[in-house]
């Protein structure tokens, strides 16, 4: 017995040593490749498949999802552990969100978007373009895309987002379409978010586009935060306005929570555990944030907002310091390319934080996504 129990405290001391500083870390069912942010993944490159499981983000310890990557120019593996098979690179999927419609275009693999969802908040251009004149399906909705046109399209993969409880995909289920579950948004940093565009590269043989993009992201990154860090300023931030009778704030563990911190401000729910949205009604975010001394949301509208609209929704807004102080930035999701590009660049938006939060940062020029409010 005193035997067995040294072997396996060896064995699992060789195993550790193995796996600290590594870019691979040895594992005895193939080579983990090692990911710096993302908690959510897992990427295991075996001789002749990649097996990738995503970690269920609101079951700890339980799987979400495991894919099998198996290059389509080689014959299936007879062994397959239990999984949903993709044949890899991707040649046409159906794309249910603007944001990974852009990661893969991003990767220079623009053809591979057989189909989309929600076309109407896809501010890309070249994807209006191509859906005018039949050469990408418009699919209805991401919540519920139209079925016949899936089927006519016959796509080798469809990218769904998972939601808590969601009880499936219904009909998408049935389909015996591959469905890839794009449960990124649920990573507890911006850059583990963004890491998982490795994952997307290897789906649409784009391994080394996305490993070069995200190394420039990364090290802007983090240039970034240290520039935050020498910053005197510490401003506390609020976010977003009340939808009907909630009012959603990002957990204190989502990304847009962590970016604000990045961003050496204050959020008023960083200790918050939620890595999603935190439903809460009007009077709890007053109390929390009341004295906020800036207030950023997003919204989707024509027409700019402005200090009149805000309180034509909710004259309750009044009693907000930013309000009072004119310290307001909307980002009009209409216009701008915002969901599009920060997700998977959220740099680009941790640059729009450190500008408004800390003015005594000059160089860095105008921001691009939340502008001030003016009237």
């Amino acid at each position: 017995m005193k035997l067995i129990l040294r072997i396996l405290f060896v064995s699992i001391a060789i195993l550790t040593s193995c796996s600290g500083g590594q870019n691979r870390s040895a594992r005895e069912d193939g080579d983990t490749l090692h990911l710096k942010y993302a908690e959510h993944l897992t990427i295991v490159q075996q001789h002749d498949y990649t097996q990738v499981e995503l970690a269920d983000p609101w079951n700890q310890g339980k799987i979400l999802h495991t894919y099998l990557l198996v290059p389509a120019h080689q014959q299936l593996p007879a062994h397959l552990p239990k999984g949903t098979v993709l044949r890899t690179p991707l040649q046409k999927s159906v794309i249910a969100t603007s944001v990974h419609c852009g990661l893969v275009m991003s990767f220079g693999k623009k053809e591979c978007i057989g189909g989309v969802c929600d076309l109407q908040y896809i501010n890309l251009p070249w994807i209006q373009q191509q859906c005018k004149q039949g050469n990408i399906a418009d699919c209805g909705s991401g919540l519920g895309p139209t079925v016949e046109k899936i089927i006519e399209l016959q796509p080798n993969a469809l990218f769904l987002s998972p939601f808590q409880n969601n009880g499936g995909y219904g009909r998408m289920d049935e389909l015996g379409i591959p469905i890839v579950e794009t449960a990124d948004y649920m990573e507890t940093s911006a850059l583990g978010r963004a890491e998982w565009m490795k994952f997307y590269g290897m789906l649409f043989g784009a391994e080394r586009e996305a490993d070069s993009i995200f190394s420039a992201v990364e090290k802007h990154y983090l240039e970034l935060k240290a520039l935050a860090e020498q910053a005197d300023e510490r401003q506390t931030v609020m976010m977003d306005k009340q939808t009907g009778s909630v009012w959603y704030v990002p957990g204190g563990n989502s990304t847009m929570g962590k970016l604000i911190v990045d961003a050496s401000a204050r959020y008023p729910w960083s200790e918050n555990e939620n890595s999603g949205s935190v439903a809460l009604p009007f009077e709890s975010v007053l109390e929390k944030a009341q004295n906020a001394d800036v207030w950023l949301f997003r919204y989707n509208s024509p027409q700019p907002a402005t200090f009149a609209l805000l309180l034509s929704e909710n004259k309750g807004y009044a009693q907000f310091k930013s309000f009072q102080n004119k310290e307001v930035y909307g980002c009009n999701t209409a216009t701008s390319t915002f969901y599009e590009d920060t997700p998977f660049h959220p740099d680009l938006l941790l640059r729009d934080f450190i500008i408004i939060t800390h003015p005594s940062i000059t160089h860095l020029g105008e921001t691009t996504y939340f502008k001030k409010l003016t009237k």
